[in-house]
């Protein structure tokens, strides 16, 4: 073994899963695992059943458009809920929400009585749901683990997410050809138990207190006014909120990527979908263990410019294989991206306006992506699923672009 495999071993030996060692977070993190891959068999599922209905790109998008606009709607005012009640207590509430609504679209589907509205209906309350789940777990692995291990805590549950990303959609590919999509909602619903379970057996430490002070419009105004006053963290929420719009979107276009340019079946695309989560899981891994010893402003930028590459590649082919290769290097892209935004934040952002901040974060990621997606949904329909990724390529390298000159301060954060 040479010196560099060494080295290799020793640092993700050493720092890799430094983060495990909290009780609190291994609970939340496995019970995150099993209900990851039931999520992601839904969406997969999901996303299938809706193209199978409807054969249409925009109608792919109204559903996305309806899970994601709540959180444009509301998440910006859900930072000091965060910060004033338990974020466990959040928690718990949500995930039993998700149970249920996963159960209700399980149950409709079983019966043969699933309607393209309903779809959209349940997509509107999950989003409503995610408006509050989704800042406040961010904010809840301040609660889990000490500040120095919080970037490794958060690139382990990216290297999770996506772990369930890759064996959610291949698990629902199967289910999806032999019995159809209600067991892969009824398999989500079930999989909610284990971070529901992980969650009641988690003990906070009595240091860490909610932030009750002023009312709630004081606490939204003093975020926003720490986020629009802080120019290195005002530059990461803005390059989010601007690829979520131009560039995240092209996610939904899979489903017509899998039928209409390599003429594929459910297999097929939940093979897309896995190729994606490989790449993402493979960048959160290396997030995981080299995180710590990388300019993250430096890669996070590299990571935008990356992103764009790989959707040109993904435009182009005609290729199963070489759409999948495409996928990896654009889901490497997509979770750098996203994961060191987030650790930078959180790094830069105190503790007591952390849930605001986070609030603002993800109005940016979920926020925009609902607009993205009927724009995209509505030019695939219009000129084709290959001509829509290749636009949407196109506005990522000149989002890349603009980031460096509207915000160069952004490649110099370590």
């Amino acid at each position: 073994m040479n010196a560099s495999s060494k080295w290799f071993i020793r640092v993700l030996h050493s720092e890799g899963l430094r983060a495990m060692q909290h009780r609190n977070y291994r609970l939340f993190i496995f019970g995150q695992l099993v209900s990851l891959i039931g999520t992601w068999m839904q969406s997969t599922a999901q996303q299938w059943l809706v193209y199978s209905i409807t054969n249409s790109q925009f109608k792919l998008g109204v559903v996305s458009f309806a899970g994601f606009f709540p959180i444009l709607l509301i998440s910006l005012f859900m930072g000091p809920i965060v910060d004033r009640l338990p974020r466990r207590t959040i928690l718990l509430a949500t995930q039993t929400l998700y149970m249920i609504l996963a159960a209700i679209l399980a149950v409709l589907t079983a019966l043969h009585i699933v309607q393209y509205w309903h779809i959209v209906i349940l997509a509107l309350l999950l989003g409503f749901v995610s408006a509050l789940d989704m800042p406040a777990r961010q904010a809840f692995y301040i609660d889990l683990v000490a500040r120095e291990d919080l970037l490794n805590a958060i690139a382990i549950n990216s290297s999770v997410f996506n772990a369930a990303r890759i064996f959610g959609p291949a698990a629902a590919g199967i289910v999806v050809a032999a019995v159809g999509e209600a067991p892969a909602f009824a398999i989500n619903s079930i999989s909610y138990l284990a971070v529901i379970f992980a969650l009641l057996r988690i003990s906070i430490p009595p240091g860490i207190k909610s932030d009750r002070k002023g009312s709630g419009t004081a606490q939204l105004k003093e975020g926003l006014l720490y986020l629009v006053r802080t120019r290195e963290v005002f530059g990461l929420v803005t390059m989010v909120a601007i690829f979520s719009l131009l560039g995240f979107p092209y996610l939904i276009l899979l489903p017509a990527v899998a039928v209409e340019v390599l003429n594929t079946g459910p297999e097929g695309f939940s093979a897309l979908v896995s190729a994606q989560g490989v790449g993402a899981l493979i960048g959160a891994v290396l997030l995981a263990g080299f995180g710590n010893h990388i300019h993250k402003g430096r890669i996070l930028l590299i990571s935008r410019f990356t992103l764009s590459a790989s959707l040109v590649v993904l435009g182009f082919s005609r290729v199963q294989f070489i759409s999948q290769i495409a996928l990896v290097f654009a889901g490497f892209s997509f979770i750098t991206s996203l994961a060191l935004t987030n650790t930078l934040i959180q790094i830069i952002v105190p503790d007591k306006i952390r849930g605001r901040v986070l609030s603002a974060f993800t109005w940016a990621l979920g926020g925009f992506l609902p607009i993205g997606s009927l724009v995209y949904g509505s030019i695939g329909d219009a000129i084709g699923v290959a001509g829509a990724i290749l636009i949407a390529s196109g506005f990522c390298l000149l989002a890349a672009i603009v980031s460096l000159k509207w915000f160069p301060e952004t490649g110099k954060l370590r």
